[in-house]
């Protein structure tokens, strides 16, 4: 049976959220950022370092994408996250790669760091809190952008 491409990416989604749980993160997946993007996965760490993931379901996906580059502004650590059948040569070299399915998934090349400054990791920080904590009372107006 054919997967469709949002199947995929629901799948690939899980899998990442699943990976960065164990390495104590929490994530949110499917926000609005700032710059009007939206981002598949952000991810917060226990010492406030912050990892954005975009999942890619397809070669078709990966090329038509132009925006990708624009969620290094909102992160510590970029990774693509793909999955299992995908191939690993399209993504570029210097970007972080996760290889993932509904069930598991493993960091295959690590992601660069590349800190935020102070006044943009403040605003993550509480955006992302903010975020949380509306969509876990099912409140829609709280699901905002995050700057």
């Amino acid at each position: 049976m054919t997967r469709s491409r949002p199947e995929i990416t629901v799948e690939v989604t899980e899998g990442v959220c699943r990976l960065l749980h164990h390495h104590n993160m929490a994530c949110i997946t499917e926000l609005r950022l700032g710059n009007g993007r939206r981002l598949d996965v952000l991810a917060l760490g226990p010492k406030g370092e912050l990892w954005a993931v975009e999942v890619k379901s397809s070669v078709e996906d990966f090329r038509v994408d132009a925006k990708w580059q624009t969620y290094r502004d909102y992160c510590d650590r970029f990774f693509f996250a793909v999955p299992m059948e995908f191939p690993r040569d399209l993504i570029p070299e210097e970007e972080g790669l996760i290889v993932a399915d509904r069930f598991e998934a493993a960091i295959v090349r690590p992601a660069e760091e590349c800190k935020l400054n102070a006044v943009r990791r403040k605003k993550l920080l509480i955006d992302f809190g903010r975020l949380s904590a509306g969509r876990l009372r099912g409140d829609d107006k709280m699901d905002m952008l995050i700057s």
